[in-house]
């Protein structure tokens, strides 16, 4: 199947980065989060408001990431930004959480997303999700293990595809007329409840469904000319996916009244039924398996290069089987072993724990992450920077000052949860301290700065 001194393919161009961005957030979180944001609003302008300023703090968010994704184009994306930024410690910790537990809950709950619908669908038992899980989570897998050119293909397809049923809605969806009028002004809480509350806690939700942009910096290694395309991706990405949230939203509360899509799981399929008629719950469904089909690639595609870049870097135990590369380039054991993972986590049914338990610790790190835009601007003033982010330092303030602000409410609204995702992560501290010791006790005397792998030659211009 190769070997680990294999080199990773440049073959990504702009177009598969920016659907790996817009593929791997437009997923789920487009249809089923609008009942957890209307719940906690209950009313239609904090709802629009909290999307909108769960929005433009992504914008922030990857505005400043991009800096550091196009100073430090290598594979390993948050996983090597921290490293440069704090150190091999924290790298390595970042990377043990994202290569773990994180990216295999999330492949894991996305699975069980689709075989959901799947079944729905089709009107299979509920006996047939799990199956229908992992057999989608295999063959998203082994279409990653064809090359990162058809990973990347997949994603493109599957972004033209998911977005098409999302235009019709939005299009035929402000013909219709609604029930009541959108009131967008002024923006109040709905009936028994406090304005901050529910404003921090919608806009709390929003911002889990933003989640997922940074993580195409993980395949930058592989991206032909990631200085300029991978800055351009993460930023048109964000502002199209916003774009689409906003108005799917919207057309949502202008077909339905509010109370009918607070809690309501279904309130997309509802809501197509109002539009379509009775064959619109049908094509919400097929929506809902393209979109979330095409977020369990980028997942997949992006996931299993932190395992790859670790193992390389002797990070992880039996790191030479996460370094291996089959003939295409692809680390094709971390994939196996991260699906692995993923699938004994849809066994359990405990994924959507996991995935809760390490909210806060993954925030921890995006915030490290911009600070660490403002830290190298000071330390390391002579670092290349082909972008840098605009009305600095306003933007990365306001991304950091986010992100505090979902560390402090995921710490107050899941806080035993929180707890257990630090002890978890904190598993990888004594590996760390193994593995550095190990390799000094082989008398390679290797530290964590001299174990970097060497930096990807970039294709110029």
């Amino acid at each position: 199947m190769g070997d680990q001194d294999a080199k990773l393919k440049k073959t990504i161009g702009f177009f598969p980065a920016f659907a790996t961005v817009t593929g791997s957030v437009i997923g789920t979180g487009v249809f089923f989060k609008a009942s957890a944001v209307t719940n906690y609003t209950g009313s239609t302008s904090l709802t629009m408001f909290v999307w909108l300023l769960g929005g433009f703090i992504t914008i922030c968010a990857g505005l400043t990431g991009a800096e550091l994704a196009a100073a430090y184009p290598e594979t390993g994306g948050l996983t090597k930004y921290i490293e440069h930024s704090y150190g091999g410690f924290w790298g390595f910790m970042a990377g043990w959480a994202q290569a773990i537990i994180y990216f295999p809950a999330n492949v894991a709950a996305i699975s069980i997303a689709f075989g959901t619908q799947f079944t729905h669908l089709f009107t299979l038992s509920n006996s047939w999700i799990v199956p229908v899980a992992i057999l989608s989570a295999l063959s998203v897998t082994s279409l990653n293990w064809i090359s990162a050119k058809v990973g990347g293909r997949v994603t493109s397809i599957s972004l033209v595809a998911k977005l098409i049923p999302l235009a019709l809605i939005v299009l035929f969806g402000f013909m219709h007329k609604g029930p009541v009028e959108l009131s967008l002004f002024p923006v109040v809480a709905g009936p028994h409840r406090n304005l901050i509350t529910a404003m921090g806690n919608g806009l709390l939700a929003t911002m889990f469904a933003y989640d997922g942009w940074i993580h195409v910096g993980n395949i930058s290694g592989e991206m032909k000319n990631p200085r300029k395309d991978l800055p351009k991706a993460i930023s048109l990405g964000i502002a199209v996916i916003m774009l689409v949230y906003v108005l799917v939203n919207a057309v949502f509360m202008y077909v339905l009244p509010i109370n009918q899509i607070a809690g309501n799981l279904n309130a997309a399929s509802d809501a197509s039924t109002m539009i379509f008629g009775n064959m619109g719950s049908k094509l919400v469904t097929i929506g809902i398996l393209i979109s979330v089909y095409g977020g369990l690639n980028g997942y997949t595609m992006t996931s299993m290069r932190i395992p790859y870049i670790m193992g390389k870097e002797h990070k992880l135990p039996f790191g030479d089987v996460f370094a291996k590369l089959n003939k295409a380039g692809i680390p094709w054991a971390a994939g196996a072993i991260q699906l692995i993972i993923a699938c004994l986590m849809m066994l359990t049914g405990e994924f959507d724990a996991i995935t809760n338990m390490l909210i806060f610790v993954i925030w921890v790190f995006y915030v490290m992450a911009f600070i660490a835009v403002i830290k190298l601007r000071h330390t390391q003033p002579e670092l290349k920077r082909p972008y840098k982010v605009p009305l600095y330092p306003i933007v990365p303030i306001i991304a950091i000052l986010g992100g505090v602000f979902i560390l402090v409410c995921t710490l107050l609204t899941e806080f035993v949860t929180t707890i257990i995702g630090i002890s978890v992560t904190a598993i990888g501290v004594p590996i760390y301290f193994y593995l550095r010791n190990k390799w000094d006790l082989d008398g390679q005397k290797v530290d964590s700065d001299s174990r970097k792998v060497p930096k990807l030659e970039i294709n110029p211009e």
